[in-house]
């Protein structure tokens, strides 16, 4: 069947819950890119001057709650429509968006985070869940390419906007999220329609015991919880991207390499990827994974839909390894392109298989509440990222906290940072002790501590996976169908 004919096979509910999840994505990824950013830079120029393990906690345990919530949520809008329930989580997600800017606190803005994940975690398992309604065998693995690929262009457009509002002025970022969530009330009451006719009065009680119940069974579910269980660490390893490549290559790596490359191929391209400084913006090179991936998503989903989901996710898992190995080994940003490429692949060929994978093992009256079991590895993957990019990164790789060791070590004792005192005056005071500059302090740590090391540890945690999950499906999956 010719690729226009699966195109017209998906209904209009279809489309509009892609382009909701374009715009939900791009405000998630509009703040999320730089999210880490934002929580540890220096408060000169705005942001909120947290620690490496403050970031770590709050992003991780946080998000993980927004990843696990869906396995309630996917439950409640099956029984009382999704139309109802989006509505409910688009009312949070522009609220908390626009609330997010006027806090400065730890605690306030993880209790206001944790508001916005409500709100994330009630979206999810619904668009996946249309998605998996509204395509059948034949168009499954193109349609779940195509929502994988409309994540991506909100991914990929968010962040681009937000590099630029946060050089005015931290706040736009979270004003343009908030409203670009407001967008989709359109789409809601105008082109979304209820992708299953099965309606169901409930009392609240009887549904709260009926979830429970259902959670149940899908935990007894030893082929799915396995499975999930092996895919925490391919997305504690992929999350790496969001939780600390940033801050890798806003501390060690020299952007005005890559902005007079660029410049001398294509200036206007620099003019506007750069900054002001003729710097590339961290979350701008971040982001390169969302542009490979709105490239060559359907060019991937068409390769791998030969394959079976597992072994798709195997191959994937394997490649998207060696690209963040790639990504921490070194310091020279132009490498990036080669190393996110590589890790793009991987994760095309992996993450819209986890769904496609869960959606076809999940009984039909219950593809939701499945459907937000899917995203239970990635709450886990939260929980391990946040932990790994908190404490143990400061450890090996953090810029401040290797050179606050150093001086330490000469004997050199620096007040903390604070309010008044902030990190940018702490580095400017450690170069004049030291009679180096910005560049040199830099080129220094990275020698002497090899920051980049890193890279074993997040490669590890991915080779495991790709030997668990190969495991899974040669000796449990094979084998029972053998016995079968």
């Amino acid at each position: 069947m010719g690729k226009g004919k699966i195109f017209r096979q998906f209904p209009s509910t279809f489309w509009a819950a892609n382009v909701m999840e374009l715009f939900e994505r791009w405000a998630w990824y509009g703040i999320y890119m730089v999210l880490a950013l934002y929580l540890t830079g220096s408060t000169d120029t705005g942001a909120l001057g947290f620690s490496q393990e403050q970031k770590g906690s709050l992003m991780g345990t946080v998000t993980f709650l927004l990843y696990l919530l869906p396995i309630i949520t996917g439950a409640i809008a099956d029984r009382y429509g999704y139309k109802k329930v989006l509505t409910i989580a688009f009312i949070i997600l522009s609220t908390g968006y626009f609330s997010l800017a006027h806090v400065r606190s730890y605690w306030s803005f993880y209790v206001l985070f944790l508001y916005l994940s409500v709100g994330a975690a009630l979206f999810k398992p619904i668009i996946t869940a249309t998605v998996s309604h509204t395509t059948n065998d034949q168009t499954s693995s193109i349609g779940f390419g195509i929502f994988y690929m409309i994540v991506n262009i909100g991914a990929f457009l968010g962040p681009i906007f937000a590099s630029k509002l946060r050089i005015l002025d931290w706040k736009f970022v979270f004003y343009l999220s908030s409203a670009i969530i407001c967008i989709n009330f359109i789409l809601l009451f105008f082109f979304y329609k209820e992708p299953i006719n099965k309606k169901q009065h409930t009392p609240i009680l009887v549904s709260i015991k009926n979830i429970i119940k259902n959670t149940v069974t899908v935990l007894a579910d030893f082929k799915l919880m396995l499975f999930l269980i092996i895919m925490v660490g391919f997305w504690a390893m992929y999350l790496q991207l969001f939780y600390t490549l940033p801050i890798f290559i806003d501390q060690w790596m020299d952007t005005k390499i890559l902005y007079d490359a660029i410049e001398n191929f294509w200036p206007a391209l620099a003019h506007i990827a750069g900054t002001s400084q003729r710097t590339i913006a961290p979350e701008i090179l971040t982001n390169i994974d969302a542009f490979y991936i709105v490239i060559f998503q359907l060019l991937v989903s068409s390769l791998v839909s030969r394959f079976s989901p597992l072994r798709a996710m195997t191959n994937g898992i394997m490649m998207a390894t060696i690209g963040i190995a790639l990504m921490f080994a070194f310091n020279n940003p132009i490498y990036l392109f080669f190393s996110i490429l590589i890790f793009s692949l991987g994760e095309m060929a992996t993450s819209p298989k986890i769904q496609e994978y869960v959606g076809k093992i999940a009984p039909p009256d219950k593809t939701a509440l499945y459907m937000g079991y899917s995203y239970l590895p990635l709450a886990g993957g939260h929980i391990v990222a946040g932990f790994i990019s908190g404490s143990i990164f400061a450890k090996i790789a953090d810029k401040s906290t290797l050179l606050r060791n150093d001086l330490l070590s000469r004997g050199i004792v620096m007040p903390d940072i604070s309010p008044t005192y902030t990190l940018n005056h702490f580095y400017s005071e450690a170069s004049s002790l030291l009679h180096l500059d910005s560049s040199c302090l830099t080129s220094y740590l990275w020698q002497t501590y090899h920051p980049g090391r890193i890279w074993i540890l997040f490669s590890s945690i991915g080779l495991v996976s790709f030997l668990a999950l190969l495991m899974y499906d040669r000796f449990f999956i094979r084998q029972k169908k053998i016995l079968q």
